[in-house]
């Protein structure tokens, strides 16, 4: 125990020093060579190793080559820096090493707590048990469209679990070109197959056309098929758009759909002044992911699922061996029993320590701050001559292109985020939009300032004369 109070004392102060000086470092430089071939090539050790000579190696070998989220000018993806309560917690989480599955111990319970809190910042129904932390989004999506599915299936007389997918109607599903991926996935995952997921048209802000909606589902009931869920955006990946939550809300309910709500990024943007209208109709969908791991800065991964009836997650999971049946889990049951994962880790505590440091007030300042400067970036670049905004900023993403010539212009927009990147002093990355190569920057750092964004365009101006 006194090498690892003494490796634990300097492994602090080298995440510490990391972190306090991340700002005057590269946003992002490649591996070498022959740090890549450390980083890949090790063999494992025939005798175990001091403690010490790994915190060594961790800090030569890997804290000099991030990923760049850490730096308050990174703007690629959606990937935040991690909050401070977050990174401190994190060990103990790993000493105490839990399965979250259920039972009566702190990691369940305060699960329990951090899923009502998420669900509140964001104005989702929450019931008892209605919802838990997964891995990330794509997990929360997996588990939300399988409780859909067998919603879908069970309305209809049958049990998917039971019988599978094979001899019935195929159920569609509705998402436009601008959806996450994630939901293709968990539709393929799920059985339903690429070719019933219905890609919806969007409008001029990106935002799905309801009319075409309607259209759709009409088409596919007069065709045999099944239609059992649409999944709207509450902040698309590309442009930040919000889809007319509420409009799709009628649909779904006109015609017995379930409606999911992609919310991973940027369901908190609803906290934002003025940003309420937009997401209108959320609190009306029966599902919604979020990922506190994005906007929130909670140390990756940990995503959440909120169910507005919990019972259908559990109708779509639950599967109880004698060898776990817990006589004192209550009405709730276990955790492990609302999704896949049996053996689930303590993500609650990062979560529920980032959410406290915080506080409401603090997501708030977050939310508002870095949704203040995408809107000032967005008119930076309505302002420049040899910048052009392609689509209204309503959450924290801008989503522009450099136009310093006349032609060529998808190709140097496609390769103007590499070029960026490579020089080290901002980082950002491209998107097709409205069939047009584009430039994205999505800010999620606290420690973001405008002349963060000053850089940015001069270092795309720099890069876009070389190529």
């Amino acid at each position: 125990m006194d090498e690892l109070r003494l490796a634990g004392a300097k492994a602090a102060g080298i995440w510490a020093d990391h972190l306090g000086g991340v700002a005057e470092r590269p946003v992002w430089r490649p591996v070498p060579d022959g740090e890549l071939a450390w980083l890949t090539g090790q063999e494992l050790p025939e005798t175990g190793r001091a403690l010490d000579d790994l915190l060594e190696d961790t800090r030569a070998h890997l804290l000099p080559y991030p990923m760049g989220n850490g730096h308050p000018r990174f703007f690629g993806w959606v990937n935040s820096p991690p909050n401070p309560a977050g990174v401190l917690v994190e060990p103990l989480a790993a000493a105490l090493n839990p399965s979250c599955a259920g039972g009566d111990h702190a990691g369940p319970h305060l699960e329990r707590t951090v899923v009502r809190w998420l669900a509140g910042l964001v104005g989702f129904p929450h019931p008892p048990g209605g919802g838990l932390l997964t891995s990330g989004a794509s997990m929360a999506t997996v588990i939300c469209l399988a409780a859909a599915r067998q919603r879908a299936a069970l309305a209809d007389g049958w049990d998917v679990r039971e019988e599978g997918l094979s001899g019935r109607a195929p159920l569609v599903m509705y998402v436009t070109g601008e959806g996450h991926s994630c939901l293709h996935k968990a539709a393929q995952l799920l059985g339903l197959g690429a070719r019933y997921v219905r890609t919806v048209p969007v409008d001029a802000a990106y935002r799905m056309d309801v009319g075409a909606l309607r259209t759709m589902i009409g088409e596919d009931v007069a065709a045999g098929l099944r239609p059992f869920c649409v999944a709207g955006s509450a902040g698309t990946v590309n442009s930040g758009a919000v889809d007319p939550l509420d409009e799709i809300a009628d649909v779904a309910a006109a015609h017995g759909l379930w409606f999911h709500v992609d919310g991973a990024y940027g369901a908190l943007g609803v906290l934002a002044d003025g940003a309420a209208p937009h997401y209108a109709g959320m609190e009306r969908a029966d599902s919604l992911a979020l990922d506190p791991h994005k906007w929130l800065g909670v140390p990756v991964g940990c995503g959440c699922a909120l169910l507005r009836d919990p019972g259908a997650a559990r109708a779509a999971f639950s599967l109880v061996p004698s060898y776990l049946v817990d006589e004192n889990a209550g009405e709730l049951g276990w955790f492990a029993e609302y999704g896949p994962e049996q053996t689930r880790p303590f993500r609650a505590l990062k979560t529920w320590a980032t959410l406290s440091h915080l506080g409401r007030a603090g997501v708030k300042e977050l939310v508002e701050h870095t949704a203040a400067l995408a809107r000032e970036l967005g008119a930076m670049v309505e302002r420049a001559p040899d910048f052009e905004l392609l689509a209204p900023v309503t959450t924290s993403i801008t989503a522009f292109r450099h136009l310093p010539r006349a032609g060529g212009l998808d190709a140097l927009n496609r390769a103007i985020p590499g070029a960026v990147q490579s020089r080290g002093n901002a980082f950002l990355t491209g998107t097709r939009l409205g069939g047009r190569d584009a430039l994205r920057a999505c800010f999620l750092h606290p420690e973001t300032t405008r002349a963060d964004l000053e850089v940015l365009l001069d270092e795309i101006r720099v890069a876009a004369k070389s190529l």
